[in-house]
């Protein structure tokens, strides 16, 4: 009887192949961490937990949460990037910190070459906030009062560089008007002086200032995602305002560590895909103001390119440079 001999460098292929698919079966075998790179409390930090418990109950192993705030998300972004890349830790990111690094002057976070998309998770609707000083009750009165006095409206932001600052940078391009820009450490100080009437206005996540708006003391012109929102239904839309295709929102993403094997990182993705179709969990999404986005890993490579190229965009227009 003949015997065919196996090249050396196949045997050690497919040892490696089963190396892998076995661990792609037994993931996961441990504890599975969620690094939040912010405080506790934050939109990203209501999704990790909400759909921590749930992979917890479909895996059978824990799934905790971990906050790493620091740096900007710098320091939790890195543990996650320089950590081992077996599927074991997850990021939980905010969409600036992947669709605005190529406009700073030093890395944020290098998208393609440390990190693999699982997916887009959630998203916030944005909302055009004034005070009730301001006399402006619609979008296009805004701008005619903007016009009136170029360079007077004070808009805050929750930090250089954050979406409600680029929102409100691309704002000023489509309308052709000239706002002043006050950012703040975080939204809460911002909305604090906005409802004191410190400043004039903001391009805010909708969950933060909703009290405010239903309370009276913020006056709603517009949110600024392309359709409406459930939680302000009266509130019309900044593109139906006189502005087409005006887009925009706060959204968040789940990534691993670039190395992660390919067949882990697959059933990760199908994973959280699945539990945030769960009624109940779109349910408490909806609850905190948070609308989820059940989109893969491709769906979250395509957003971050097409976005990416848009804020660039608009923050090279505004001559801005983020640090």
């Amino acid at each position: 009887m003949k015997f065919c001999r196996i090249p050396s460098s196949l045997a050690l292929l497919g040892f490696v192949l089963s190396g892998v698919g076995a661990h792609a079966d037994q993931y996961p075998s441990r504890t599975v961490t969620f690094v939040v790179p912010y405080q506790a409390g934050g939109s990203t930090d209501i999704l990790a937990r909400i759909i921590a418990q749930k992979l917890t109950d479909r895996w059978h192993q824990s799934v905790i949460v971990e906050n790493r705030p620091g740096g900007n998300g710098s320091v939790g972004i890195n543990q996650v990037a320089n950590g081992d890349a077996d599927g074991m830790t997850l990021l939980a990111v905010a969409s600036s910190r992947l669709t605005l690094s190529g406009a700073t002057t030093r890395k944020q976070i290098d998208f393609e070459q440390d990190f693999a998309p699982i997916s887009r998770i959630g998203f916030v609707p944005n909302v055009v906030v004034v005070h009730p000083s301001v006399p402006a009750k619609t979008i296009a009165e805004l701008i005619a009062l903007a016009k009136s006095k170029p360079g007077e409206l004070t808009y805050g932001s929750q930090s250089i560089g954050s979406n409600g600052h680029v929102t409100g940078e691309l704002f000023q391009q489509r309308a052709g008007v000239k706002l002043l820009h006050v950012p703040y450490k975080g939204s809460a100080p911002a909305v604090r002086d906005l409802v004191a009437g410190q400043i004039n206005l903001m391009f805010d996540n909708l969950p933060t200032v909703l009290g405010s708006i239903k309370g009276g003391q913020l006056r709603a012109l517009a949110v600024t995602p392309i359709e409406r929102s459930d939680s302000i239904p009266d509130v019309p839309t900044v593109a139906e305002s006189g502005f087409p295709g005006f887009d925009t929102s706060a959204w968040f993403a789940v990534l691993v560590a670039k190395k992660t094997p390919e067949p882990v990182r697959a059933t990760i993705e199908h994973a959280i895909v699945d539990v945030l179709a769960m009624p109940d969990v779109r349910s408490l999404l909806k609850n905190a103001g948070i609308v989820a986005a059940a989109e893969g890993s491709a769906d979250l490579l395509h957003r971050v390119k097409e976005e990416s190229t848009m804020w660039n965009g608009v923050l090279t227009k505004a001559h801005i440079k983020l640090e």
